[in-house]
């Protein structure tokens, strides 16, 4: 689950970590009284779930209220959430800091750049020398000294790198105690005093982990569409497309394989419900939400061995017979049980096909795609 930019820097700042000031707003309402708070210049950020907010005009540095009143307006309106206002702060370096799980060790991998900013990508592929790695052992935790090294390798100036430890060391106990995948601090600002202040955050928690921080849940801001927050609501994995095939798929793995044999094949997707796994058992509730997506050609397809492929035929011939489909649909139904399977789908009047690549191609020239 990936935090906000305020809701990661609420954690910062609790845990002692400076961040410039701050007031976040959902209506251009509330804008005036922020600005009288922070004053002017000041700094209008997006609070949207995506890299590259800067290059996407989501960003904007303003002079003036009236500039600001015209921004904070195209922002709030392209993105339909909130926005944070932000205090502009001087500062004579921007530095990265990283810290995240080493899946290759299973240990903490703390990361820090003397060059942050936006093109911090661009560094970690053309020059990765410049990124300074070290692996944490977490039953011992981070260490002051490797904190110490980490910015004294940098080339800090002494109070700069003791200023630096601080902030890592607090940084990797908000880490651990969030049951972090990634936290990062991009830019780490240096600014004219010496001290430093954390310009922008993402948070990353673990989802196995969730039920452990209550202190935060998955809002409809998470979220592109209504149908990926129902979704997520009742645990299905569910992305939106704006082609013309629905894939309802049991398997992540098979689900990459369709969509490549629909491309192949000269056909769209216009959405991915995963409804295998735990979710085998939830078929109808799936072929409902399909159904309100309104693709031209619904294409199931599974693979099911633990996931039985009679339960989930079961759960699709259901939800055929309540909602009576106006649009095609193609299944092929492979797996534990597929023969009954097969002849439930037959009962409801759902052809039964028993190749994959045969299917796809049947939903993309119900479609009109054009075949390879």
């Amino acid at each position: 689950m990936k935090l906000f930019e305020y809701q990661a820097k609420e954690l910062f700042a609790e845990s002692g970590i400076p961040i410039p000031q701050n007031a976040l707003i959902g209506d251009i309402s509330e804008l005036n009284s922020a600005l009288e708070k922070l004053g002017l210049p000041c700094v209008l950020k997006a609070q949207v779930l995506q890299g590259g907010r800067g290059k996407a005009g989501l960003v904007k540095f303003v002079r003036t209220k009236e500039e600001a009143q015209k921004e904070a307006e195209r922002i709030l309106e392209a993105t339909g959430k909130k926005l944070l206002v932000e205090e502009a702060v001087p500062y004579e370096r921007e530095m990265y800091v990283s810290i995240t799980v080493d899946a290759a060790s299973g240990l903490a991998m703390v990361m820090a750049c003397l060059e942050g900013g936006v093109d911090i990508e661009q560094i970690a592929r053309t020059t990765p020398e410049k990124i300074i790695k070290e692996k944490v052992d977490m039953s011992l935790g981070l260490m002051a000294y490797q904190a110490d090294n980490i910015m004294y390798g940098l080339g800090l100036e002494q109070s700069a790198a003791k200023e630096g430890s601080k902030i890592l060391l607090k940084l990797y106990q908000l880490f651990v105690k969030y049951n972090a995948e990634l936290v990062e601090i991009n830019p780490l600002m240096i600014l004219r005093d010496g001290t430093m202040a954390a310009a922008d955050g993402k948070f990353n928690l673990d989802d196995n982990a969730l039920y452990k921080q209550n202190r935060f849940s998955l809002t409809r801001d998470h979220y592109k569409s209504d149908f990926e927050y129902e979704a997520a609501l009742d645990g299905i994995p569910y992305i939106a497309f704006e082609g013309d095939i629905g894939m309802m798929v049991a398997g992540a793995g098979l689900a990459n394989v369709v969509l490549d044999l629909i491309h192949y094949y000269g056909g769209t997707v216009a959405n991915y419900l995963e409804f295998g796994g735990p979710n085998y058992h939830k078929a109808q509730q799936c072929m409902k939400m399909m159904l309100k997506a309104k693709p031209k050609c619904i294409l199931i397809a599974t693979f099911g061995t633990i996931a039985r492929a009679d339960v989930m035929a079961q759960g699709i011939v259901e939800a055929v017979k309540e909602l009576k489909p106006e649009i095609p649909i193609v299944a092929v139904i492979r797996g534990t049980g597929e023969e009954d399977a097969q002849k439930l789908l037959r009962s409801a009047g759902l052809p039964s096909l028993s190749d994959t690549e045969e299917a796809v191609r049947k939903a993309v020239e119900i479609v009109g795609g054009a075949e390879n």
